[in-house]
């Protein structure tokens, strides 16, 4: 007989009824397109019943419209964008307030080849950025990458070219959260939606580049904490890679802080999303 995982024996019976709640919501919400277009259709005649209704369980709108299938199709939508956007958005923040945090301004070098190769890379990306965007232009940045890599092979056989100098994650990190606060939030997303066509996927991408700033804040802050324990120079001391120093000894640390912030996070997504979809 196999015993239950701890995790669901240490849960409350109220967290218990949440997570079955969450559950019975996320199936309503992938379930949302089985229902009638009639329901969310206006209908004057019954606009405003109260709940428990013939047919409307929580009653209509002053439009007549169904509340709990307006509430299904709401669920369905923070499922499809709030959700990934927040995931998204506290992976990409993690993931570089972790690398900033280790490796801030002075300890990540590269060959003066590979920063000229990069230089040379965003240029020819910036002309190419001007044209209209399509299947040809994909073709010219795979081309472009390689290009780069090529010439950065090419110019680091030359002894002047191989003088390492720092990458400064850091001060970068820093410029980028100061751009973003600086630039109203909806405002940009409005803005990039008036320029492009806006797709779900595109939106969900969109609201996890502009929102990374405060998870990528908060694992920075606790990466720099944990850099003075003495397991971390003991790590250090050992040799150990830093790839396996950031997996087994850094994030592991860091995640509390991105496990309390993530439902306020999904929280103030839902609201955005709202906001966008209220102007269109």
């Amino acid at each position: 007989m196999t015993s239950r995982p701890y995790w669901i024996k240490e849960l409350s019976w109220q967290q218990r009824l949440a997570a079955v709640w969450l559950l019975a919501l996320c199936v309503a919400a992938v379930f949302a397109g089985l229902l009638p277009e009639s329901m969310l259709a206006p209908d004057l005649q019954i606009s405003n019943a109260p709940p428990l209704t013939p047919g409307h369980w929580l009653g209509t709108d002053q439009l007549g419209q169904d509340v709990t299938a307006a509430l299904i199709y709401g669920a369905r939508t923070t499922l499809l964008i709030s959700l990934p956007a927040a995931g998204l958005a506290t992976s990409l923040g993690t993931s570089i307030g972790l690398l900033v945090g280790y490796w801030g301004n002075t300890r990540l070098h590269f060959a003066l080849a590979y920063w000229i190769a990069a230089s040379c890379a965003v240029l020819g990306f910036v002309l190419l950025g001007t044209r209209q965007a399509g299947i040809q232009e994909a073709w010219w940045l795979l081309l472009l990458s390689g290009a780069t890599v090529l010439l950065g092979k090419l110019l680091a056989r030359f002894s002047c070219m191989r003088r390492s100098i720092a990458l400064p994650l850091d001060w970068l990190m820093q410029a980028a959260i100061t751009l973003l606060a600086a630039i109203p939030r909806l405002l940009l997303i409005l803005t990039v939606a008036a320029a492009f066509e806006v797709t779900p996927l595109s939106l969900v991408l969109l609201l996890a580049f502009t929102s990374w700033t405060q998870s990528g804040r908060l694992v920075r802050a606790e990466v720099h904490r944990v850099r003075q324990l003495p397991y971390f120079e003991a790590a250090r001391a050992a040799g150990l890679p830093a790839r396996r120093i950031m997996r087994y000894h850094l994030l592991p640390n860091t995640l509390q802080p991105i496990v309390t912030s993530l439902p306020l996070s999904i929280a103030a997504f839902i609201v955005l999303e709202t906001t966008l979809s209220f102007l269109g």
